[in-house]
């Protein structure tokens, strides 16, 4: 099939259309993949540590759910907490909220519930290598390793 049949002029025209059309796609998709990778967060998303003790989910909006399994009788107990993530220095902050804390001191044993959440608000280096994410404790250098779900 030709296009334009022989006129030469039209031919350019719609080449030129053509090309600069693809420009711009390019162009477009370059800057969003640019912008997705700088503003996204790599950790966000459901995680499961190695042994199965300990399930976080992480989301966009600087709170996670840990979810504890051997405080609510097999289902898991979430426990909603805050963090604070620093991309240049690849670290996490976790710290309980407060709230949550007293909501559900009533209900189950205020030690085992803070010594498991105490386990994770720390402040950690992270590592995300494909589907596992490794959080090293910065003051003594413990590691937790997540597998994604």
């Amino acid at each position: 099939m030709i296009i334009a049949k022989n006129d030469e002029n039209k031919r350019s025209t719609l080449w030129r259309v053509a090309a600069y059309g693809s420009s711009v796609l390019i162009v477009l998709i370059a800057v969003y993949l640019l912008t997705k990778l700088f503003t996204s967060n790599p950790l966000e998303g459901s995680w499961e540590d190695e042994d199965g003790n300990l399930g976080m989910t992480i989301k966009k909006n600087g709170s996670l759910l840990v979810n504890i399994p051997e405080l609510a009788e097999g289902q898991g107990l979430d426990v909603k907490m805050n963090y604070a993530l620093d991309k240049e220095e690849k670290t996490i902050t976790i710290h309980p909220d407060e709230e949550e804390l007293e909501r559900l001191s009533g209900q189950y044993a205020k030690e085992e519930l803070l010594h498991t959440v105490n386990s994770v608000a720390t402040t950690f280096n992270y590592s995300v290598d494909k589907s596992r994410l490794t959080l090293t404790e910065r003051e003594y250098g413990e590691q937790m390793i997540f597998l994604k779900k």
